[in-house]
């Protein structure tokens, strides 16, 4: 076979495999209850409950943030960010939290603001 042939096939097979690994993070938005039902990870976009407590103490833990969210539906969360507080999140119009639910806290391992 030909060089070019053999580059040819294998650009292909790259882009086939670059298409998967990123058709996996495409997944639709969801709300609470359908991250207790599924169990797995989901995407939630919802709005910060302000009247509720914020919890981050970076002296005793700087990687762990709690907060209240509500979802499009009106349910309201207790979640958990095992990272820092981003800068000016009471800002924020809105939330978009990827995560899954263990017990009653939802556990959020990225947000987007």
């Amino acid at each position: 076979m030909k060089k070019s042939y053999i580059l040819g096939v294998m650009l292909i097979i790259s882009a086939i495999a670059v298409f998967i690994s990123a058709t996996k993070d495409m997944s639709t938005y969801a709300n609470f209850d359908d991250a207790i039902q599924s169990g797995k990870t989901v995407k939630i976009a919802g709005t910060l409950v302000k009247d509720k407590e914020m919890v981050y103490d970076p002296a005793i833990d700087p990687n762990y943030f709690s907060f209240y969210m509500q979802d499009a539906d009106g349910k309201e969360q207790k979640v958990i960010l095992l990272k820092e507080k981003p800068q000016d999140f009471e800002l924020s119009e809105q939330i978009v939290l990827t995560g899954k639910m263990e017990g009653e806290e939802f556990y959020a391992s990225d947000m987007l603001l």
